[in-house]
């Protein structure tokens, strides 16, 4: 499942060390079923070490909540028939589907001298540098991590580091059925707006594609494997 459409880029070496470059595998899964993809994940980060790549995945998810490790269950306003899974990220309550752009970041950060914050800020800005290139005007806020379009959330953020590792990463709304956000209080704010790219733009035609390969070159950008 993992080994399909995959591309691999290498850093520039650090003129000033001996260190060689890391490897960057990027994978494009297609929608997936939700527990395979983050069993497959803890799965590779359990047995990693120093010598493995760095990977990121790009996806979408067949419906389905996740509750972070912090979640409270009142959160969970009404699933219906949408499964609930406990997982190991941090955050609160989030919602999963078709026509959603999902990307997990399986990065050494411990290798990259990386702190959470930095790779936070790293994530968003990746995000804000990715819908300002499709026209849209957004933002970040200080204590609710995430990117927002006048105050309603577009992008959302969830990770966990283990043994120097980072996994999980962020979901972008790209163009879905935004209704089953209304069953949950979305990442644990009440009466929290949500929107999708699609809301700001008259071209569909391709957009998943388009937002993907925009976003995906943001990030390697920023993890130093491709230039300005």
């Amino acid at each position: 499942m993992l080994l399909r459409d995959y591309q691999c880029f290498d850093a520039q070496a650090n003129p000033d060390t001996r260190d060689k470059p890391a490897r960057l595998l990027v994978r494009r899964l297609g929608l997936q079923d939700y527990v395979p993809i983050w069993k497959s994940m803890g799965y590779l980060i359990a047995h990693a070490d120093g010598q493995r790549a760095d990977e990121i995945w790009l996806l979408s998810h067949k419906p389905v909540f996740t509750q972070g490790q912090a979640g409270k269950a009142e959160h969970i306003l009404n699933a219906g028939g949408i499964p609930v899974v406990q997982i190991d990220r941090g955050g609160q309550v989030t919602y999963h589907g078709p026509g959603q752009l999902v990307v997990y970041l399986l990065l050494n950060v411990k290798r990259r001298k990386l702190g959470v914050r930095d790779l936070v800020d790293l994530i968003e800005m990746a995000l804000l540098e990715t819908l300002e290139a499709l026209g849209i005007a957004a933002s970040t806020k200080p204590k609710a991590p995430g990117v927002y379009v006048n105050d309603a959330k577009i992008a959302a953020l969830g990770l966990r580091i283990k043994k120097g590792w980072s996994y999980h990463g962020l979901s972008l709304n790209v163009s879905m059925d935004l209704e089953p956000f209304s069953r949950i209080n979305p990442c644990g704010f009440e009466n929290l707006a949500v929107t999708q790219i699609a809301d700001y733009t008259s071209n569909s035609e391709m957009l998943m594609q388009k937002v993907s390969k925009i976003l995906s070159n943001k990030l390697l950008l920023k993890l130093g494997y491709l230039e300005h």
